[in-house]
């Protein structure tokens, strides 16, 4: 019988003689290290003296039956991989479709991207792949990087594919590619996988409410149902059907305690809000699911309050005689929504700096610190005030009138600021001809004419007020969006220089003047505007 020594090195053996085993004894325990694409799998083996082939052959079967079973859990209790989706929003349909990998490089179908936007059909001939979107007609080859939409030669950045009669294009250049074949703006966001075709973003604005201690009211521009998770430290809402988009920046703080920053991220064809806060959050829906609102989570029922820090008994300390039994707390009741009573947009921001005031002053930074200043005092005044863009984030004119109209105030102000003239201009609507409302629904471009007698009192009103603090104030009409766009009562405040230093629009005294008269202003036909409301 040959004797081998096994050493603690998988497939190695020295051949020895008995007399070396006196001096050299074997290990009297080893592991052997099974990999199988990447899983190690360590089982210890116990070799006493003399091992013989046999044995090493019972051992190599119990090893591979470990091994065995050691990737048979891997894959029963492991996760699947993410699959790769693509989310295509749409005034038809909003819809997510499948991913797939060819070559390092991402493939979606072309016709299934089609298919709930139109009537859409494809013929294969041979290599030939020809789509038919209504009356646009679209023409590939497998293998090719180019196909032809219409009349027009287009590149693909990669090549066409096509598997069992589905043609598929490179994700990268699905965006362009709808868009040349829609006739209508595209927007792809191509890190996050996510298609808007035409103006279909859901935009929001997060505001810590006025009325309500540590809740943070998020306003929708349409109704929205994220799958809301939360975990300690934060709540999350995560969007897969609804369009929504940043809201100009990534990350938001708040000037609160509990809940002192929100983050927005998109990945995988979603959409996620990340709120956070230092104690639980919950969120409730209000406002036809146009509005959500974070607050912390009441205390579970009979749940008792955490000891004060430094309040445990001393050791001598009398135990009491006896522990009453726990009382269910009530659940507490959600907040209710916020309403709004004004709405105020500071113009421009971002990377959009309106007028250069002067060369260190643009009118982006004034209209801020003025709605800052404003909200203030309308909120010294009992008068709650959501403020629409209460940082550096860039807002277009309809995302404006949305926000606005959603949260259904009785009074809208848009802030300006001009080096031209001095004292206020106070603005109403000017609307344009041909305005049709449809049964309920009131035309984009005239929906203020309702209410442009209720904005011009407002106007009236504010002009008084100016006049009664010596401030040099006109009334005027304008053509100025997105003033005729508003569902409630209007008006635009234009602040110029009071003399003739336009450093002093920037000035916190000529700011608090300004917005203490327009504050008063509001206040004095508030019950005008309930009734219009």
């Amino acid at each position: 019988m040959r004797l081998v020594r096994v050493w603690p090195r998988l497939g190695r053996e020295w051949a020895t003689s008995p007399g070396n085993l006196k001096t050299t004894p074997p290990p009297s325990r080893f592991s052997l290290p099974l990999r199988y694409k990447g899983l190690v799998s360590v089982t210890p083996v116990s070799v006493y003296g003399m091992t013989s082939a046999r044995t090493l052959r019972k051992v190599a079967c119990f090893a591979a039956l470990s091994l065995a079973l050691a990737v048979s859990s891997r894959r029963l209790f492991s996760s699947p991989a993410e699959e790769k989706r693509i989310s295509v929003y749409s005034l038809v349909a909003n819809y997510s479709l499948p991913v797939v990998e060819r070559d390092g490089q991402d493939y979606t179908g072309l016709l299934e991207a089609l298919e709930p936007l139109g009537n859409v059909s494809a013929t294969t001939e041979g290599s030939h792949w020809r789509l038919r979107y209504n009356n646009q007609r679209a023409d590939f080859t497998a293998g090719s990087n180019r196909g032809d939409v219409g009349r027009t030669n287009f590149d693909l950045h990669g090549d066409f594919l096509l598997e069992n009669g589905r043609g598929l294009v490179p994700l990268s250049t699905l965006g362009p590619l709808l868009e040349r074949i829609l006739g209508g703006p595209v927007t792809f966001h191509e890190a996050s996988r996510r298609v808007f075709i035409g103006s279909v973003e859901v935009h929001f604005t997060a505001q810590i409410s006025p009325g309500i201690a540590h809740s943070l009211v998020m306003n929708f521009t349409s109704p929205v149902n994220p799958r809301i998770s939360t975990e300690p430290g934060k709540l999350q809402m995560l969007f897969s059907h609804e369009p929504v988009v940043a809201p100009g920046s990534m990350s938001l703080t708040f000037d609160d305690k509990v809940i002192p920053s929100a983050s927005y991220a998109e990945q995988n064809g979603t959409a996620e809000l990340t709120v956070n806060g230092n104690v639980p959050l919950f969120a409730t829906f209000s406002n036809g699911n146009h509005t959500i609102t974070i607050s912390p989570a009441p205390l579970a029922a009979g749940q008792a309050p955490a000891p004060a820090s430094g309040s445990a008994p001393s050791a001598g300390a009398a135990a009491p005689s006896a522990v009453p039994p726990p009382v269910a707390a009530a659940p507490a009741a959600p907040p209710a929504p916020v309403q709004f009573f004004a709405v105020v947009d500071a113009s421009h921001g971002g990377a959009e700096r309106g007028e250069a005031l002067t060369d260190q002053l643009a009118e982006k930074d004034v209209t801020l610190a003025f709605g800052r200043a404003l909200r203030g005092e309308l909120e010294a005044r009992g008068i709650h005030t959501l403020m629409l863009r209460d940082g550096d984030a860039t807002m277009g004119l309809d995302q404006r009138a949305s926000l606005a109209n959603v949260a259904s105030p009785a009074i809208y102000i848009c802030l300006h600021a001009s080096s031209q003239g001095h004292g206020v201009r106070i603005y109403t609507a000017l609307l344009p001809l041909g305005g049709s409302d449809v049964g309920p629904f009131l035309s984009w471009d005239t929906a203020q004419s309702p209410f442009l007698s209720l904005s011009e009192a407002v106007a009236s009103s504010l002009a008084l007020e100016l006049e009664t603090k010596q401030v040099p104030v006109r009334v005027l009409l304008a053509p100025q969006r997105p003033l005729n766009n508003i569902t409630a009562a209007a008006i635009a405040v234009e602040v110029a220089p009071p003399g003739t230093g336009i450093a002093d629009l920037n000035s916190p005294a000529y700011q608090h003047l300004v917005a203490e008269s327009v504050a008063t202003g509001v206040l004095s036909v508030r019950s005008k505007l309930e009734v219009g409301r």
